[in-house]
């Protein structure tokens, strides 16, 4: 069915929530309201307020409590309404959620799923177009993963509410209007963590996660009208990073070109870099490339289209990868 990705979302909870009574949503304006960009609609006139929970503006007191109710049995999924709002949750995902596992030798578990719409390309004001991805992905204990396309949007949130682990759900927000084909009866073609080779080819291996991949599929189509073929790899999982399915690409092209929203500086394509560089360094025929956003608070929505990583960006690392 040709669906959106903000549908194929609603559509997995909805999945979720059929499948286990103890799946409840946690979240600012996602029951009546649906949640601002609607990924929650119609759930709490379906599952009622005591499983979609509208909860007052406080996310540190939202993810407190889903914490808590994660330790009582319940595998609560709260979404954060925009990136920049997690960072008074801060202190809950890091000195808590992540460390419950280990604090207990794996006595006590916390099944928790956070979303958080996250990146530019929407015209946003001021904390609402934020990459924080790298601050989750390096904090132990925590998983990090981030579809790219409706199909993966409905299995991905179903397997990570399905996990022990907390996992820190971050979704494109300018994705959230894409159109794709999804199996609503199938089964995930691939664990949560791995990654996806999304088109294959011989010359520059090219890895993006998010919003990022369909800009990445577009450099490809480009740069195979000019003659050169890219093979463009889905992360998936920020954390951990399927290094096993990069490096298998790089053996083969030579050439590696990490793309990210987030800017470049200390961010994920740096830690790709290094663990590709350290398997792969007798194969590589150039410098590993990073295309990102730049190292400056994000910008006003009217020049986010200067600072969001485009196709001609990309191509250009391509084509110094090439010239190397």
């Amino acid at each position: 069915m040709i669906t959106t990705f903000a549908a194929a979302l609603n559509a997995g909870l909805r999945t979720a929530m059929e499948d286990d009574a103890k799946v409840v949503l946690l979240g600012e304006d996602i029951g009546q309201l649906g949640g601002v960009f609607r990924v929650t609609d119609t759930l709490q006139k379906d599952f009622g307020g005591n499983r979609v929970i509208d909860t007052p503006l406080a996310e540190s007191g939202i993810v407190g409590t889903a914490f808590g109710m994660a330790l009582r049995g319940y595998r609560p999924v709260v979404e954060i309404q925009f990136d920049g709002f997690v960072y008074p949750a801060f202190d809950q995902i890091v000195s808590q959620v992540a460390k419950i596992h280990n604090r207990t030798d794996g006595k006590v578990k916390a099944p928790l799923t956070i979303r958080i719409p996250f990146g530019g390309g929407i015209g946003a004001v001021e904390h609402h177009s934020e990459s924080p991805e790298v601050y989750f992905a390096h904090t132990a204990g925590l998983r990090v993963v981030s579809p790219s396309t409706p199909a993966d949007a409905y299995s991905m949130i179903r397997q990570a509410i399905s996990l022990d682990d907390p996992v820190i759900f971050f979704e494109p927000k300018r994705r959230y209007w894409d159109k794709a084909d999804v199996d609503f009866e199938g089964e995930p073609d691939l664990p949560l963590h791995r990654a996806r080779v999304c088109t294959r080819g011989a010359d520059v291996t090219v890895v993006a996660y998010g919003g990022t991949v369909a800009t990445a599929l577009t450099a490809a189509k480009i740069a195979a009208e000019e003659g050169h073929s890219l093979e463009v790899i889905d992360l998936r999982s920020l954390s951990p990073i399927d290094v096993d399915t990069i490096a298998e690409s790089v053996d083969k092209t030579g050439r590696l070109v990490i793309v990210h929203e987030a800017p470049v500086f200390a961010g994920l394509g740096a830690e790709i870099a290094a663990r590709v560089t350290e398997r792969c360094f007798y194969q590589l025929e150039a410098p590993v490339l990073r295309v990102g956003g730049y190292d400056i608070p994000y910008p006003p929505a009217k020049l986010e289209k200067h600072h969001l990583p485009d196709p001609d960006r990309i191509l250009a690392a391509v084509d110094r990868c090439l010239a190397a």
